[in-house]
């Protein structure tokens, strides 16, 4: 969200050389299998890779790296289409009243917040169900990079179908719990 809708809302409302292009990038982002994520960021992080030096792969932070790359397209697609699918006025009228630009984009961020909270949704779908990303940059190693749904796979490959469905359960109840929480949000005031 922090990179997702500034930059939603910069596309938005700019027109710009290349922007066109940036919004085909997005719009192909929003679409991205999250197992050529992983292969991009396992080949930047690895030994050889432009950043093997930091050696962030099979940590957390190389998981958060992929899964900020699969999240950031949807939440800039969705606040992109928010912020376009305002009424042009607004703009105006919120400029002809003396309104920085920092002003504009809170004020238009506030009135696309449904659309926002959408993107929140979106994005957080994307990463909580995601598997290839998260198991080639973090390796599934038990008590450091393993996650719920590398852990599915594993005890499902396992044969430890019992397992596997809890936390299958667990899993789906943790996203109806968040994902009800973001439609109260969401829905507040509304009937």
């Amino acid at each position: 969200m922090a990179l997702g809708v500034p930059i939603g809302i910069f596309l938005g409302l700019h027109s710009f050389l290349g922007r066109k292009l940036l919004v085909t990038l997005v719009n192909t982002g929003m679409g991205l299998p999250p197992v050529v994520v992983g292969l991009g960021v396992f080949l930047l992080l690895s030994r050889a890779g432009p950043l093997g030096a930091l050696e962030l792969l099979y940590t957390p932070w190389a998981m958060i790296l992929a899964q900020v790359i699969i999240a950031t397209p949807l939440v800039i697609g969705v606040t992109l289409a928010a912020i376009q699918g305002l009424d042009a006025h607004l703009r105006l009228v919120v400029m002809s009243l003396g309104a920085s630009r920092w002003q504009l984009y809170v004020k238009l961020a506030l009135e696309a917040r449904l659309s926002l909270v959408a993107a929140l949704a979106a994005g957080l779908g994307s990463i909580i169900s995601e598997v290839g990303a998260v198991m080639m940059v973090g390796g599934n190693i038990r008590g450091q990079t393993r996650v719920m749904t590398t852990a599915i796979v594993l005890e499902t490959r396992q044969g430890n179908f019992a397992l596997a469905v809890a936390l299958s359960m667990l899993l789906l109840g943790l996203a109806l719990l968040i994902n009800w929480l973001i439609t109260w949000v969401q829905q507040r005031g509304r009937t």
